[in-house]
């Protein structure tokens, strides 16, 4: 699937939840669905500067793919990383680099954050970018 087509998913998914509790318990199950992170990718270097929670993300290239995994000591950003993981693993750098991320303001999930979660979100997006970045470089 293409990141827009992820995009679109994740949208429709969210349009079927009535109110935000139920968006927010939705969330905190993707987080608790999240593939594990490798112990040894919890250090300073793959922490995301700018969240209240510690929260953490490792990319690879895999082929001509980057492939991240993520965590967080909190549960709902865990699942808020867990969603930006879902709409960008797996994907081509150059492609990551070109997608816009309006899924995010189209399921409302900026402003039914806490300003502190808001800027830890857009930290979160600012990195997976800049593993694309520095991933497309090397290609």
């Amino acid at each position: 699937m293409t990141i827009q087509e992820i995009q679109d998913t994740i949208v429709d998914e969210f349009s079927m939840f009535d109110d935000w509790m139920q968006r927010y318990e939705y969330i905190i199950d993707l987080g608790k669905a999240l593939p594990l992170i490798d112990e040894q990718y919890k250090n300073e270097d793959n922490i995301i500067k700018g969240c209240q929670s510690k929260v953490w993300v490792h990319a690879e290239q895999n082929e001509d793919k980057i492939v991240f995994t993520a965590d967080s000591d909190a549960i709902l950003t865990k699942g808020i990383v867990a969603l930006l993981i879902r709409a960008f693993s797996n994907q081509k750098a150059a492609d990551i680099l070109e997608a816009n991320t309006n899924f995010i303001d189209e399921i409302g999930l900026k402003e039914h954050l806490s300003p502190t979660r808001a800027n830890g979100l857009v930290s979160m997006i600012k990195q997976i970018k800049m593993y694309a970045l520095a991933f497309n470089v090397k290609q």
